[in-house]
């Protein structure tokens, strides 16, 4: 039994902000009925897996149950409304105004349901001149600062990151919002609306390390963290990552090293010092490493008590000795899909544990359930399937 155990959660959400969001919530038990177009929503149209899902759609969508519905319909509507009158949680990225002119207004949801909390992500908010922009997570990143922040040290030339990361930031920002805001519907009896702009979230993400020097307006520095040069570096067979912060690290690396003469040079003797020369003392840490194997200097390191670790591939991940005694990766058999790797749920609850509650559900997977579990018969099942409101995966 999770902690959300109980709750149930409308999910309308496509792509990866929203749907991964209402996976946590299923993860941490909360019951997920996930609403699609009749042809599947986007992300499950992407990929080449020949399994009955893609890895991404899989993720992102694992433990819940699919309905697809006509929402250009007037019966495809009245069967959302009932989920939604009967839901704790309702979750969309629609764009501004999209929900209305759908015909679930905000008032209408709060008519319908006064304790239903209903969250709203999308790229910029409901306000502002870039409100009704299509988003997709380069947008943001190229807005939030991420790309200056990931920019070449060497030429300035902006990069991404090589991920999603603004829509994932927006989902991990939207799975806590719904948790304080249920936890405040408990005292107050009343839902509310929950709006998360993914500009806003990744923005505040990057912010306390990615924009120190923007905090004090009299002291603005927007160099402060650029000039450093990132921590890998290569050994005779591979790359590490180490660093060292305080003083006992840094004369723990110097010991290690075998550089105890860096103990004496000014430049270092402070961690203030060390940091203003960061990318000095980077250039001669690589310079010591790359005579190691990657085995001996992190051996060395690790005897001094310096932070450092090998730098993994996403394949030789899955055997790092961690990852495996810690079970950060699940190995779990569905059928149809075989083996199926996932990275558990990260908040592990004393009481009330969260768990993968089932795979990625093929569309339509549960038409005939959720419908049953709102009241309808088998003939208005049928009739609903017959005259293409819904779909069922047979």
């Amino acid at each position: 039994m999770g902690a959300l155990s109980g709750i149930r959660v409308v999910d309308l959400s496509t792509v990866v902000s929203g749907p991964l969001a209402a996976a946590i919530l299923a993860d941490q038990g909360a019951d997920v009925v996930k609403i699609e177009p009749l042809g599947g929503e986007q992300l499950r149209l992407m990929g080449n897996s020949k399994k009955p899902v893609s890895g991404s759609f899989f993720s992102c969508n694992r433990g819940k149950k699919s309905l697809p519905l006509d929402l250009k319909s007037e019966d495809g509507k009245q069967i959302l409304w009932k989920l939604i009158e009967k839901a704790d949680v309702l979750i969309q990225n629609f764009r501004p105004g999209a929900m209305a002119r759908m015909g679930f207004s905000d008032e209408d949801l709060r008519a319908r349901n006064p304790g239903l909390i209903y969250v709203s992500i999308n790229g910029f908010g409901d306000e502002g001149p870039y409100a009704q922009k299509r988003v997709y997570d380069p947008v943001i990143q190229a807005l939030s600062g991420a790309t200056d922040l990931q920019s070449d040290r060497e030429t300035g030339y902006p990069q991404m990151f090589r991920l999603v990361v603004a829509d994932k930031v927006a989902s991990f920002t939207a799975a806590q919002a719904i948790s304080a805001a249920l936890f405040a519907r408990c005292q107050s009896g009343e839902g509310q609306q929950i709006k998360i702009s993914m500009l806003d979230a990744l923005i505040s993400f990057l912010w306390p390390s990615g924009m120190p020097g923007l905090a004090f307006a009299e002291e603005e520095d927007v160099k402060q963290v650029l000039g450093t040069k990132d921590l890998v570096f290569e050994t005779r067979d591979g790359f590490i990552t180490a660093g060292a912060v305080s003083d006992s690290e840094w004369l723990g690396m110097c010991t290690a090293l075998d550089r105890k003469a860096w103990l004496e040079d000014e430049r270092f003797s402070t961690s203030a010092a060390r940091a203003a020369n960061g990318d000095v003392r980077r250039a001669m840490m690589a310079d010591a490493i790359k005579d190691f194997e990657t085995e001996t200097v992190l051996n060395r390191l690790d005897a001094h008590d310096v932070p450092c670790a090998p730098i993994l591939s996403r394949a030789t991940l899955l055997e790092n000795e961690q990852i495996k005694a810690s079970g950060t990766i699940e190995r779990k058999v569905y059928e149809g899909f075989g083996e199926v790797r996932q990275a558990r749920p990260a908040a592990r609850f004393e009481k009330t544990p969260s768990a993968i509650q089932g795979p990625g559900p093929r569309l339509g997977e549960h038409t005939k359930e959720v419908l049953t579990e709102l009241g309808l018969t088998q003939e208005q099942i049928d009739g609903l399937l017959a005259s293409g409101v819904t779909v069922h995966a047979s």
